[in-house]
């Protein structure tokens, strides 16, 4: 049996720089390269002259970053367009607000590459590099997809503090990156919750991650208010000040 290319091409990768070129060449899973190109032909009225990027999306951060942020897949009609993370609809407006309320961004928009958006030692990704049909990958698709993510988490270990995972599916897909990246998960695993906290030794002795749970950035928890601009602040603040990172709570 072939071996996936994320588990042939993931672990040579020796740079984050590296790394997020191999991923953008990633074609692994039939179903969501499929589907992320007919996204891109047939494209939103409102974004008709827009050439979509329509390839494996990578992290967006600096390399130092002390804090990462983890999220689903990206959307057909943002990431998946854009070419960035959590770009170009409705939940990353939310998420970058407040990242930007915080002091963890330098603008409170993202709306392309280029826009002169900066991040300040936070990197953001996703268990699923691949717009998925309806948001749900499947779970070989999320398996296949997982040393992309493990690979990413590796090489940030040596500045990476916290990670704040978004939504109950990053969270369970979180879990087992982190243990092949270096850190010990406690058994049984440690349940997805808004404000779950748990802190994971790394398995060499070095420094330990702390890991946050916050409810999606997605419209359906915005918009009814299940997650408001405060409970988000609040655990970016909190992941923030455990990572060693200047932010603010005041918006």
């Amino acid at each position: 049996m072939t071996t996936p290319e994320p588990a042939r091409q993931a672990p040579g990768a020796r740079t984050l720089a590296e790394l997020d070129e191999r991923v953008c060449r990633c074609r692994a899973c039939p179903r969501l390269v499929r589907w992320r190109e007919e996204a891109a032909r047939t494209k939103r009225r409102a974004y008709a002259d827009w050439d979509y990027w329509a390839r494996p999306v990578p992290g967006f951060g600096p390399p130092d970053a002390r804090l990462a942020i983890v999220g689903l897949a990206p959307a057909a009609h943002g990431a998946n367009r854009t070419g960035r993370m959590f770009t170009g609809d409705r939940a990353g407006d939310f998420l970058y607000a407040a990242l930007y309320a915080v002091g963890l961004a330098s603008q409170p928009t993202s709306t392309h590459i280029g826009d002169g958006l900066e991040l300040y030692g936070v990197r953001i990704t996703a268990p699923v590099r691949c717009a998925p049909p309806a948001n749900r990958p499947t779970p070989r698709e999320r398996d296949t997809c997982r040393p992309w993510l493990t690979q990413e988490l590796r090489l940030l270990r040596p500045t990476l503090r916290s990670v704040v995972v978004l939504g109950g599916y990053g969270w369970q897909a979180v879990l087992p990156a982190l243990a092949d990246a270096g850190w010990t998960v406690p058994r049984p695993r440690p349940a997805f919750a808004h404000g779950a906290r748990t802190t994971l030794r790394a398995a060499d002795g070095g420094a330990p991650l702390t890991l946050f749970g916050c409810y999606h950035v997605s419209q359906q928890n915005t918009f009814t208010g299940r997650l408001t601009p405060d409970m988000l602040r609040e655990v970016l603040v909190a992941a923030a000040e455990t990572a060693g990172l200047p932010a603010s709570g005041h918006s």
